[in-house]
């Protein structure tokens, strides 16, 4: 298969460890979002409908992604993935297990949701960087994109059935049996990666010698274009973008008037995009550009921005649908670049830069917009995100290609291939602009 190629989803989908691995993930993702939506509902009854304490509990469940992301990253390139995952996986695991019991015995409290969130955080901070970068060891280099999409597609199915199974559950069963089953999900996690095939040296990752330093990683950044791009950009659009559980709230009730029913279909139209943006990533037949990049962002920015200006609630719906498609577009062809082009040997600790810009921008943006909302209306939250996404993908590139400019010449230029570095010619240089020639599938 030539290098400008990419495998298309039934090739990636025949690999034997990547199916497992995506299918223990899918199973265990359902999991994890019926226990997020079952334990703001425990929440609410353990202390009579307290907003702040369900700000405070979802603030400790990914307070240790922004303390610990960039450890979770050192981790991942200094030691075996799989073994790290399975230690991530079933201290998870074990978590769901501790609060169902807890739930089910009558005996929780809201310092014991408290403690486990946080525990549930700090486990989800080392294993995330971990659990991204072990995809591209699963399938080959060409079937990276593919894969990073199909993994962005089972998240987002996940996002859609999760919340919905925990509903039924909680009203047939209550909250405590939804955490035993969040715990059990795990158990497919577990399955997938222990029967994983080891047999083939390229399964084992790249090998560190020496320590595993995070100045590395953001030395590699700086001096890639094809790296500092796609970080900066999701930086700005995750700060700014991607704020939805505010605007959408704060659009539905305040300016449509509508009640929750109506709210959670507006929810559900937002990830129905998502899903449909995350299946066309995966089924698309050519590697990912930082010109496609740009356009998507440029076109996400503009419908955000045109739909803080819909005048009713129908309409506000149906523009949720592309404008999911356009974010999960975003976030997972950024994805797919970071992966195709981190030294290997760095990749871990390259990717928890990428989620902890991309994730960590929410605390800043989120109340920003709030702000913003509140002095101007409503509408002024998506229009002022969807703006600032759509002016940063213009203007980028340029500051981008005045760094590279800056930039001393490579006296031996790399491109990387596989999991090892090797010499490249001229077109090879990985800090050339990252808007030129990016469609050979380097």
């Amino acid at each position: 298969m030539s290098a400008g190629s990419r495998m298309p989803v039934t090739s990636v989908l025949t690999v034997r460890n990547f199916r497992r691995y995506l299918l223990g993930q899918l199973t265990s993702n359902i999991g994890t979002w019926m226990q997020r939506a079952a334990q703001d509902l425990l929440v609410l009854h353990l202390t009579g409908n307290s907003g702040s304490a369900v700000g405070v509990v979802t603030a400790l469940q990914f307070l240790p992604q922004t303390l610990f992301g960039l450890a979770g990253g050192v981790l991942a390139d200094r030691y075996p993935k799989r073994r790290l995952l399975l230690l991530t996986q079933t201290a998870m695991g074990v978590q769901s297990l501790l609060l169902g019991l807890l739930t089910v015995t009558g005996s929780v409290n809201l310092p014991s949701v408290y403690a486990l969130a946080l525990v549930l955080g700090t486990a989800s901070a080392v294993d995330s960087p971990a659990r991204n970068a072990y995809v591209c060891e699963l399938v080959a280099r060409e079937g990276v994109p593919t894969a990073v999409s199909l993994n962005a597609a089972q998240f987002n199915v996940a996002r859609v059935l999760g919340p919905a199974l925990a509903g039924l559950t909680v009203a047939a069963f209550g909250t405590g049996p939804v955490f035993l089953v969040n715990a059990v999900s795990y158990l497919a996690v577990l399955y997938g990666l222990i029967t994983i095939r080891t047999d083939r040296p390229g399964d084992r990752g790249p090998s560190l010698h020496g320590r595993a330093r995070l100045r590395d990683a953001f030395h590699d950044i700086a001096s890639t274009p094809q790296l500092l791009l796609p970080i900066c950009l999701v930086a700005v659009v995750g700060t700014f973008g991607l704020n939805f559980q505010v605007t959408i709230s704060l659009v539905a009730v305040t300016v449509l008037h509508s009640g929750a029913a109506a709210f959670g279909w507006l929810c559900a139209a937002y990830a129905v995009g998502s899903v449909i943006g995350a299946i066309h990533g995966a089924s698309r037949g050519t590697p990912p550009t930082v010109r496609r990049l740009i356009a998507t962002t440029v076109v996400f920015g503009a419908l955000e921005a045109a739909l803080g200006l819909m005048p009713g609630y129908g309409t506000f719906m149906a523009l949720l649908v592309p404008t999911g498609f356009a974010a999960v577009t975003v976030t997972t062809t950024a994805n797919a670049l970071v992966q195709l082009h981190a030294d290997p040997r760095l990749r871990g600790r390259v990717l928890s830069v990428y989620f902890l810009v991309l994730l960590g921008g929410t605390p800043v943006g989120a109340p920003l917009v709030g702000l913003v909302s509140d002095a101007f209306g409503a509408r002024s939250g998506p229009v002022l995100g969807g703006l600032v996404s759509a002016s940063c993908a213009l203007t980028l590139p340029a500051l981008i290609a005045r760094r590279v400019r800056r930039l001393p010449p490579l006296t031996t230029p790399v491109s990387v291939t596989g999991s090892a570095l090797t010499p490249a010619g001229p077109a090879g240089d990985r800090r050339q602009p990252p808007w030129s020639g990016l469609g050979s599938g380097r």
